[in-house]
């Protein structure tokens, strides 16, 4: 029975052996999947769940190996959640080591100058950032907004245009308009130390998102400033046709007279100065251009049909040159 019991105690120690060779091959052997796969796994996913998902995607089998070794290796609680892209080639032990670096796919996401906050929350939402409800909503919310530095109704204007890396399972709509946020202030602080105009930040902000609207050609933003800012210190409306468009619900890209008479906070044809808050997002050449406008006596500005304008000192100028282009613009109506 002695010589049994050897033999059994034997037995059991080559099959262990074996099993833990075999095993310890699994572990540093390549998985088979050729090509890199991005997964993601959401916050709070334990070994079980990562497993599930990790063979989903096709990048091991659904058992009880790759489980074991994350015990086995003390690893099991310290995955980390977010969307990893997984080159082609890694072991099951590699990938329990990555998972735990936490090397997460990054992305860069460009919110372009001149949108408001709607746009800015649609184009998030699209691309499943953020909640576009919930963004909105934290955009309104006094507590929230004061949390970040700022003193005002709402968050319009605010929301820095700029290139944002985000973090799939990281991001959220708090994250997001912190980050935002942050980084106007940082603008702002470095742009307005040398600034002089007589306007507070808010006011500042305001005439630099309809400057933002009025034109896209960088050189004359300066210049549009300068005429707003002239008109705003003779008494003059400013008569902006982007502050009538963000006043009016539901606009369908048909601007008209009755608009353009329509009373509400931003018809700036009927109100006198500047709308109640800002109507865009500008970015930093628009803020600039406030700041530091061009030197002119220059009041008005028509379009030239081609993305320019042309300025004028005089009504009686102006008045000439809306007729031209305004012709200009008819003759290529008719043609097309």
């Amino acid at each position: 029975m002695r010589l049994s019991a050897l033999w059994v105690a034997a037995l059991l120690l080559v099959a262990a052996l074996v099993a833990g060779g075999w095993f310890w091959s699994w572990a540093h052997t390549p998985l088979s999947y050729d090509t890199a796969t991005v997964i993601r796994i959401p916050r709070g996913s334990g070994v079980r769940r990562i497993t599930t998902l990790l063979a989903g995607a096709g990048i091991l089998d659904d058992d009880l190996r790759f489980p074991l070794l994350a015990r086995l290796t003390g690893l099991g609680g310290r995955l980390r959640a977010g969307e990893f892209r997984l080159p082609p080639g890694l072991s099951p032990l590699a990938l329990l080591h990555l998972l735990e670096r936490g090397e997460v796919v990054r992305h860069r996401v460009t919110v372009p100058e001149g949108w408001n906050v709607q746009q800015v929350a649609s184009f998030l939402a699209a691309r499943n950032w953020v909640d576009a409800d919930r963004f909105l909503a934290l955009a309104r919310d006094r507590q929230f907004i004061r949390s970040l530095g700022l003193d005002e109704a709402g968050l319009e204007g605010y929301l820095f245009p700029d290139t944002y890396v985000l973090e799939r399972g990281a991001t959220d709509e708090r994250l997001v308009l912190t980050m935002m946020v942050s980084r106007f202030l940082a603008v702002w602080k470095e742009l307005a130390k040398d600034s002089h105009t007589g306007l507070s930040r808010h006011q500042v902000v305001t005439l630099a998102s309809i400057v933002e609207k009025e034109t896209a050609a960088a050189a004359e933003r300066p210049l549009i400033a300068r005429v707003f800012l002239n008109r705003l210190a003779r008494g003059m409306r400013l008569q902006s046709d982007p502050t009538v468009i963000y006043g009016l619900a539901g606009f369908d890209g048909n601007l008209t007279r009755r608009d353009l008479r329509t009373r509400t906070p931003y018809n700036t044809y009927v109100i006198p100065g500047l709308p109640p808050g800002p109507i865009c997002n500008p970015g930093r050449a628009a803020l600039v251009a406030v700041l530091h406008p061009a030197d002119s006596d220059v009041l008005y500005f028509v379009s030239r049909n081609d993305g320019t304008h042309q300025f004028s000192r005089t009504l009686r100028e102006h008045n000439r040159a809306v007729r031209r282009f305004q012709r200009a613009r008819n003759r290529q109506q008719t043609k097309e």
